[in-house]
């Protein structure tokens, strides 16, 4: 069977058998892989990648570190600025790209030995500040044995930039960059310390409040947001957002990223659907749940007004 262009990427059956021991997802990435082009050709037009898929947010940023400096330096422009020097977590794993509910985040290290951890977040989820919290908590435990001593810990500052409003409440409208750290509740000024750091920029909100953005900020907000938009790109004029899309547009230009970034955009949508479908049978054991006892009440107000309890079922549809 020949293969056939669809879309941007061309699918059909793979040349070579796989062996007892393969993965379904090395078959998966196999499959695609001996099915497409390594390059795509004249007569087909590319595709910008979206940089907001956290399998291109990745690859994009943990093999450029000069990069990641100057994304997290503009989320925390207010902070002396951090250099990072390593990236502690390059690899992305085949089964990372189809396994349900995981991340793929960046986990770097600064001169200073801090900790800081990327991450590129498409959905919502009801446990979402529990989970963020459990990461960088994560973090910080993971770097003592037991028996070593506290001052050997290094601040953990999470970067999470989310593709969804997370503070939709009508007082957190005019917000889009949060910072949250651990503070006193009477006198908000004294910081217990430094240990935790959780940034959060609504990347919707924050492309719609514009203004309220700094700079730097501002140019990766239309960098994720608009990145498709060539006039839009056109107007960015801060260097390291250009040398971003351009890394972005070779990220682009390979047939094989495109499969691997298609294959990791099917797993997110299959994992939205079974949440939305949880969520749906919550909501639906809930309804019938609230039924029931507004049923039961009822009963019990019409015995305790003296109509039998069989009548008053046979009323009631008991």
């Amino acid at each position: 069977m020949e293969c056939a262009i669809v879309g941007v990427v061309r699918i059909g059956t793979p040349s070579a058998k796989f062996s007892a021991s393969a993965t379904p997802a090395n078959r998966l990435l196999h499959y695609i892989g001996d099915c497409v082009p390594s390059r795509y050709p004249p007569t087909i037009t590319m595709h910008l990648l979206d940089p907001k898929n956290d399998y291109v947010f990745k690859r994009l940023f943990a093999v450029a570190p000069h990069l990641l400096t100057a994304l997290i330096n503009a989320v925390r422009s207010e902070d002396e600025p951090l250099e990072v020097i390593e990236v502690l977590n390059p690899r992305i794993d085949p089964e990372d790209l189809v396994g349900k509910f995981i991340v793929l985040d960046i986990l770097t290290k600064d001169r200073h030995g801090r900790l800081i951890n990327v991450e590129m977040q498409v959905k919502r989820f009801a446990p979402w500040s529990a989970r963020s919290t459990y990461y960088l908590a994560s973090a910080l435990t993971k770097q003592i044995a037991s028996g070593e001593g506290y001052a050997e810990l290094k601040p953990v500052i999470g970067i999470h930039l989310l593709d969804f409003d997370l503070f939709d409440e009508p007082h957190q409208l005019n917000q889009a960059h949060w910072c949250f750290e651990m503070r006193d509740r009477w006198q908000p000024t004294t910081k217990l310390g430094p240990e935790l750091e959780l940034n959060i920029i609504e990347l919707g909100k924050a492309d719609r409040l514009h203004s309220a953005c700094a700079q730097s900020l501002a140019a990766w907000v239309a960098f994720f947001e608009h990145w498709s938009e060539e006039s839009a790109m056109s107007q960015l004029s801060y260097p390291p957002v250009q040398q971003a899309l351009n890394m972005l547009k070779d990220l682009s230009a390979d047939a094989e990223t495109q499969a691997r970034a298609l294959v990791r955009e099917r797993a997110l949508h299959d994992e939205r659907t079974l949440i939305q479908a949880a969520e749906l049978r919550g909501e639906l054991r809930g309804k019938q749940e609230g039924l029931q006892e507004g049923l039961q009440d009822a009963l019990n107000k019409m015995v305790a007004n003296g109509i039998p309890q069989a009548q008053a079922r046979s009323i009631l549809g008991l």
